[in-house]
């Protein structure tokens, strides 16, 4: 399925707000595990397609994109093998409330292809080129430009804080 709201919550945590009724969320209950590939700019017809196409109706939505699982070897779920980085989790919790229902996960592997890893041996967001998806417009905007340091950016009034 193609998520719009995930995010890392901690170094090796991350979230995912996905409605319980889809084929992936149920999926994750069974086997205890997920993987999160995040698609590129080259990739975006199909992650879109993974988000209009539904595994409740469609048996087989790799077979109809022409893209390829394998089973991970670090989890019990698949990776889709066409897309540049995937992160392996195995399911930590299920967080449900009236208003939220996220699947939390703990990563245990990131795979990434080799054009996407920068001098410092870390996926390079300027390489990689990450969709994000933007609901106000209901548009896929590209993730792949550094403005600032973080834990730095703010300094300077961190510490004008600390002096007042």
């Amino acid at each position: 399925m193609n998520a719009a709201w995930g995010m890392i919550s901690s170094g090796d945590k991350i979230a995912l707000f996905i409605n319980e009724r889809h084929a992936t969320t149920k999926a994750i209950h069974q086997t205890g595990a997920f993987t999160v590939s995040i698609a590129d700019r080259d990739h975006m017809d199909v992650a879109d397609y993974y988000g209009i196409a539904t595994g409740n109706t469609l048996p087989d939505k790799f077979a109809q994109s022409g893209y390829h699982a394998e089973k991970s070897a670090h989890v019990n779920a698949p990776i889709i093998t066409e897309f540049p980085v995937t992160m392996e989790c195995e399911l930590a919790e299920v967080v449900q409330t009236e208003n939220i229902h996220a699947i939390v996960g703990t990563i245990v592997n990131v795979s990434a292809d080799e054009k996407v890893i920068g001098e410092n041996g870390k996926v390079d967001p300027e390489k990689l080129n990450a969709l994000a998806f933007d609901n106000f417009q209901s548009g896929y905007y590209l993730v792949n430009q550094k403005v600032g340091q973080a834990w730095s950016a703010g300094k300077e009034l961190a510490q004008k804080a600390q002096r007042q």
